[in-house]
């Protein structure tokens, strides 16, 4: 895999690698070069593995800011700071729209 170091999985080097296979594995078949062809296809299952990895990581961690948001948004409405209110929702916000963008298809 070419999960980035600090980071873990990344969508776009995992997309990047995945349409990069696809090239090399058409190429090695038409040509009849079974090294490509076979290396092609092993790049784009890894790539296809990296993207879903990230996308998942990303639903997690929309998940954990959007549960993380509703819990200090009640706190605050209950104790009556507007301030930790307004956080907790824009936390949650945050956390549903990273989910919406990174849920399996």
């Amino acid at each position: 895999m070419s999960y980035n170091e600090n980071n873990g999985p990344n969508k776009t080097t995992g997309q990047f690698h995945s349409v990069k296979g696809s090239a090399v594995e058409t190429v090695g078949n038409m040509t009849g070069w079974q090294d490509w062809s076979q290396s092609g296809k092993q790049e784009h299952a890894e790539g296809e593995a990296e993207y879903n990895a990230a996308q998942a990581k990303g639903y997690v961690e929309g998940t954990k800011d959007r549960v993380g948001g509703r819990k200090d948004a009640v706190v605050g409405a209950v104790t009556g700071d507007r301030q930790q209110e307004a956080t907790g929702n824009v936390r949650r916000d945050k956390g549903e729209t990273q989910q919406n963008i990174n849920r399996p298809e």
